[in-house]
C-alpha cells in the first residue's frame, strides 16, 4: 500500500559553498519549487507528499527532506534507492532521474498506476502459470499420456477466444471496467481446479480462467503504453514483467504442496484466491487512462501491415517459447528425475534472478532503441535455453539461467510494440488479437513437441526444431519493424493526434 512518511536529515558546514549547493532547487527524482527562504516542495515528481527545508543551527546547515512514496504494493522495493538518492544530493552531479528510475521523471498518478498494474501483473502471471506448473502432476494423477498432455496445454491456450471480446469491449467502455472484471474472475475461476473430478474438467476450468488472466495481462500492457511517458514505456513493461515473474514465482513456490500426495496438486489451485486482495485494490483505486478519456476515434480500421508483422513475430516466438516452458517440468521429471520440490527450486534459482535482465532490457530499449537489442539477444537466449534441454548438472542450471537472463533483456523491447503501433480506438483489440496469435504459435509448438516426444524423439532434438522460429523473429524485426523509442504514441499513430472527420464516431470524456 502507500509508503509511510520518511525523513532524511543531512548536516553541512555553514559556509557559502555548501549553502549554494543545498539552496539550489533539486532536479532529479523530483523537480522542486521554492515556497519560502529555505523551503521547497514538489513541482513534479512521484511523491504523494514532499517537503525539503534548510535551517541554520550554530555552525551547521541542517537539511531535512520529508517524503511519502505513492507506489502501491511496491513502495518497499524503492525505499532504499530513494533514500540513497536523497542522501547523496549535492555530492554527485545529477540533472536527471537516477539509473534505477525510469528515463523520464514520472508524476504521482503515473507512480500510482505503475504500482497497481504491477500488482495486477502478479495476479495475471499466477493464473497464467498455474496450469503449466501443475499439469504434469495432475496428468500423472489421472494417467494422461504425452499426447494428451500436449492436447491439454493446447486446449487451455485456445481459451483465448474468451478474452478477445473483452479486448473489443475495453476499446468501447474503457480499460478500467474490463480490468476490474478480469481481476476478480480469473482467480475465482482458476481456483475451481481444486475440485475438478476429472482431467478434462480441470482443463475446462483453466480454459476459462487462464484466458481471463491473459485479458488482464494484455490490458495492463495497453494501460502502460497509454499512461507512461514516451521514453519510459519499455521500462514500464520491464517492471510489469518483473512483477509477473514474482507472481509466477509464487505459483512455483506453492508447487511443493504437490509432493504431499498424488492429488495434493489441488492445494496449489486454492492459493489462487490470495489474488482477490489485488482485485479489491484495483477496483478501489485504478483510474481510467488519460488517453482513453480524451476524445478519439472509436474502432478505426486496423493497420493490417503492422498487425501482420507483429502477428508473425508473436507466432514464431511462441512456437519456441511455449513448448520450451510448457515441457520443462516434464523434462526435469522424466529425464532428470526431479521431484516437485526440486523442480520448484530449479525454477526459482534459474528464473527469478534472470528477471534482472528485464531491468537491463527495459532501460536499454528506451535509451538505445528496440530493434538492434532484439536482434542481438534473441539468438543468444535461444541457444542457451536449448542448451538447458541438452546438458545435465551445473551446465544445465547455468544455461537455463543465462537463457532467462538474456531473454529478459529482449522481452521489454518486443512486448512494447504490441501497444505502441496501434491507436487508442483499437489498441485493446489489437493487443488481444496479437495475444491470440502468440497462443496459436504456442499451440503449434506444443502439438509438434508432444507428438515427436511420443514417437521417441529426444527433448534436445524437438526443442531445437521449434527454435528455428526464433530466426524468423530476428529477420522480421530487422526488416520490417519501425524504431519506436523516443516517439510519442501520437507520432506513431497520427489518427490520435489529428481531429477526426465530422462523421467519424468519437468518444468524449
Amino acid at each position: 500500500m502507500f509508503g509511510t512518511e520518511k525523513t532524511v536529515v543531512r548536516r553541512w558546514p555553514a559556509d557559502p559553498d555548501h549553502r549554494r549547493i543545498i539552496d539550489a532547487p533539486r532536479d532529479d527524482l523530483v523537480v522542486e519549487r521554492a515556497t519560502d527562504a529555505g523551503e521547497f516542495e514538489q513541482e513534479q515528481g512521484p511523491f504523494r507528499a514532499y517537503r525539503r527545508s534548510v535551517v541554520t543551527e550554530g555552525d551547521e546547515l541542517v537539511e531535512t527532506t520529508q517524503y511519502r512514496l505513492t507506489i502501491p504494493w511496491f513502495a518497499w522495493l524503492f525505499a532504499l534507492p530513494v533514500r540513497w538518492t536523497l542522501q547523496r544530493r549535492g555530492t554527485v552531479h545529477r540533472s536527471a532521474p537516477p539509473w534505477w528510475a525510469p528515463p523520464d521523471r514520472i508524476d504521482e498518478r503515473q507512480a500510482l498506476v505503475l504500482g497497481l498494474l504491477a500488482a495486477a501483473s502478479m495476479s495475471s502471471a499466477f493464473t497464467n502459470t498455474l496450469f503449466t506448473q501443475t499439469a504434469q502432476f495432475a496428468a500423472d494423477d489421472f494417467g494422461v499420456s504425452d499426447t494428451g498432455f500436449g492436447n491439454a496445454m493446447s486446449v487451455v491456450r485456445l481459451g483465448i477466444v474468451i478474452a478477445l471480446p473483452l479486448a473489443a469491449i475495453a476499446d468501447r467502455v474503457g480499460r478500467q471496467r474490463v480490468m476490474r472484471f478480469a481481476a476478480w474472475a480469473a482467480p475465482l475461476i482458476c481456483a475451481l481446479g481444486a475440485v475438478a473430478p476429472t482431467f478434462p474438467t480441470l482443463v475446462a476450468t483453466q480454459s476459462v480462467g487462464r484466458p481471463l488472466g491473459l485479458a488482464l495481462d494484455f490490458l495492463i500492457a495497453v494501460v502502460v503504453a497509454e499512461e507512461m511517458p514516451r521514453n519510459s514505456r519499455a521500462y514500464a513493461v520491464s517492471v510489469m514483467a518483473m512483477a509477473a515473474g514474482l507472481g509466477a514465482g509464487i505459483a512455483v513456490m506453492a508447487l511443493p504442496l504437490a509432493d504431499l500426495g498424488p492429488s495434493a496438486w489441488r492445494l496449489v489451485y486454492l492459493v489462487t484466491l490470495i489474488w482477490l486482495v489485488v482485485a479489491v485494490d484495483i477496483t478501489r483505486r485504478l483510474p481510467e487512462t488519460t488517453r482513453f478519456e480524451r476524445p478519439h476515434v472509436i474502432a478505426p480500421p486496423l493497420d493490417k501491415s503492422r498487425f501482420a508483422i507483429l502477428a508473425i513475430v508473436a507466432i514464431c516466438a511462441n512456437f519456441f517459447v511455449a513448448p520450451a516452458s510448457g515441457f520443462q517440468n516434464r523434462y526435469l521429471d522424466e529425464v532428470r528425475g526431479f521431484s516437485a520440490s526440486e523442480i520448484a527450486l530449479f525454477t526459482l534459482i534459474t528464473a527469478t534472478p534472470a528477471g534482472l535482465g528485464l531491468v537491463v532490457g527495459g532501460k536499454l530499449a528506451d535509451i538505445r532503441g528496440r530493434r538492434r537489442l532484439i536482434a542481438i539477444t534473441i539468438p543468444v537466449a535461444t541457444v542457451l535455453v536449448l542448451g538447458s534441454f541438452v546438458v545435465a548438472g551445473l551446465p544445465m542450471w547455468l544455461a537455463a539461467f543465462g537463457g532467462g537472463f538474456v531473454g529478459g533483456i529482449a522481452y521489454p523491447a518486443l512486448a512494447v510494440y504490441r501497444a505502441e503501433l496501434f491507436p487508442t480506438g483499437n489498441r485493446g483489440r489489437a493487443a488481444g488479437m496479437l495475444t491470440a496469435a502468440a497462443l496459436l504459435g504456442g499451440i503449434g509448438g506444443l502439438q509438434l513437441v508432444g507428438r515427436l516426444l511420443d514417437r521417441g524423439a529426444g527433448y534436445g532434438t524437438v526443442i531445437g526444431l521449434v527454435a528455428l522460429g526464433q530466426l524468423v523473429v530476428v529477420v522480421v524485426v530487422l526488416r520490417w519493424f519501425p524504431e519506436t523509442a523516443h516517439r510519442t504514441l501520437e507520432d506513431l499513430n497520427p489518427e490520435d493526434a489529428t481531429p477526426a472527420p465530422t462523421d467519424a464516431p468519437r468518444l468524449s470524456p
